[in-house]
């Protein structure tokens, strides 16, 4: 059994201090992610070591569109997640383990996933398809050997972890796209079974500690795409974390407990780009949406076409030492 970073134990219990649900778990429980349990007093985490998927990915599917494109990520997930999303598209892993039952999946130790992620060419390890909070010890420990090897680690996160446990990750972390998924505290709690203020202080960390970040919004019918709740999160980016973040706004496909709910217009999409361009946002690209220009990256200053997409695939990369090679202007991002 592996114990788990990050808690304290109160008169029997143990307090869970790597997300910012806090939990309190008694004897024999879990906590709201489904695979951290209270063993004799000891916080154990239950998903250590134990893959439920791994994948190479394009980096552009996390989406990351300013960290190494065109190179491809060895993508691994565990069981669990600290929210509970009615619209989570990887419900069948992120709700496993939540009804006290065996957690499943492969074993294979950080080593392997290391030595797998080299051999595969990959140029990063994406911790994703689940939160990586709920494995934060297998994804630390990974981490770690793979920086040792050359390799980047990427994070695909709802923004949720604990201060003191990114600061533990940070020497290893390299890029992080995080959801902020409303700008309403009761779509958080209502959608997510989470609060929104935690997600904000998690985005403004990475831009603190200088750890690459962009940002994701998926757009849902009557949650969160009205033009005023949409500019708030632009003004946010923009005025928070700088307008040279990029701003993915996807479409929302029917999914878990929201079959009822239409997809996202693409007008709404449309829309939602437009909002972030106004709002001086530099890089702002749309998600599940066929749109060559919202997909491609374009110089801020001039317009030239920098980076072409196609799908998740990069047909055309101009950027060179970090530059437009027509105006010089700086282009943010990771670049090599």
């Amino acid at each position: 059994m592996k114990e788990a970073s990050f808690y304290t134990t109160e008169s029997g219990k143990v307090r869970c201090g790597l997300c910012s649900h806090r939990c309190l778990i008694a004897e024999g429980r879990r906590g709201i992610c489904g695979v951290r349990e209270n063993n004799g007093g000891r916080l154990i985490a239950l998903s250590y070591g134990k893959l439920i998927a791994e994948n190479v990915d394009p980096i552009e599917k996390k989406p990351l569109y300013h960290f190494l494109p065109g190179t491809t990520a060895y993508s691994i997930a565990t069981a669990g997640c600290n929210f509970r999303c009615l619209n989570c598209q990887n419900s069948d892993i992120s709700q496993r383990g939540k009804d006290g039952g065996e957690i499943v999946g492969r074993k294979v130790a950080p080593e392997e996933v290391v030595e797998s992620a080299l051999e595969s060419g990959c140029s990063s390890i994406a911790y994703t398809y689940t939160e990586p909070t709920v494995f934060y010890e297998y994804a630390y420990d990974t981490s770690r050997l793979a920086a040792g090897k050359g390799l980047k680690n990427v994070f695909v996160s709802n923004g949720y972890t604990t201060q003191e446990a990114l600061d533990e990750i940070r020497p290893f972390l390299h890029a992080n796209n995080v959801d902020l998924k409303s700008f309403s505290d009761s779509f958080y709690r209502e959608v997510c079974g989470a609060r929104l203020e935690p997600v904000l202080e998690t985005l403004k960390w990475h831009v603190k500690n200088r750890v690459w970040l962009e940002v994701t919004t998926l757009v849902i019918p009557g949650r969160n795409d009205s033009k005023e709740e949409l500019g708030e999160i632009a003004s946010f980016i923009k005025n928070e974390l700088g307008d040279h973040v990029p701003w993915h706004v996807s479409r929302f496909h029917p999914d878990y407990k929201m079959t009822g709910t239409p997809p996202t217009p693409v007008a709404t999409i449309e829309n939602a780009y437009r909002i972030g361009k106004e709002a001086g946002l530099k890089y702002v690209y749309t998600g599940n949406v066929p749109h060559e220009d919202a997909e491609n990256t374009y110089c801020h200053k001039c317009g030239s076409l920098l980076l072409q997409r196609f799908g998740f695939n990069v047909t055309k990369n101009k950027i060179k030492d970090a530059k437009c090679p027509q105006c010089q202007a700086a282009v943010e991002g990771v670049w090599k």
